[in-house]
């Protein structure tokens, strides 16, 4: 059975977290053996004219590479990375931290907790206090 129905629930909520302003941080990691690629981190960012995208940083052991996406390309720039390298991507919002997680079985669940931040990012905080909405 494939993962992707369930991260596209996952998916769901980063999206819903953004438009609601709840959206703290969004982090790829955990990765299968030693891998040149260490961790993936999505941020919020308003690029000229308060035009809304995300920022992928990409860790690897040497280097850092960072990209501008929409969320729709992020969505399709990140899932190739679930299952090869990565078994888990965590949501953090202030209503909850929600993380995407492959068993060794590699069968997807969502997990909800209690949250770890008490604010947005301070780019969804700036886009709230412009009235910008995506």
């Amino acid at each position: 059975m494939s993962f992707q129905p369930v991260f596209v629930q996952f998916w769901d909520k980063v999206k819903e977290s953004i438009k609601n302003g709840t959206y703290a941080k969004l982090t790829l990691a955990k990765t299968i053996g030693d891998t040149e690629l260490k961790n993936i981190y999505v941020r919020p960012v308003l690029l000229e004219n308060d035009v809304f995208s995300l920022s992928l940083s990409a860790k690897y052991k040497t280097e850092e590479i960072e990209s501008f996406h929409t969320i729709d390309e992020a969505f399709l720039v990140l899932t190739p990375y679930l299952n090869n390298p990565f078994l888990t991507a965590l949501l953090f919002t202030t209503e909850n931290d929600i993380t995407f997680k492959l068993n060794k079985k590699r069968v997807a669940s969502i997990i909800e907790q209690a949250p770890t931040f008490k604010s947005a990012s301070d780019v969804i905080l700036e886009m709230k206090a412009k009235g910008i909405s995506i």
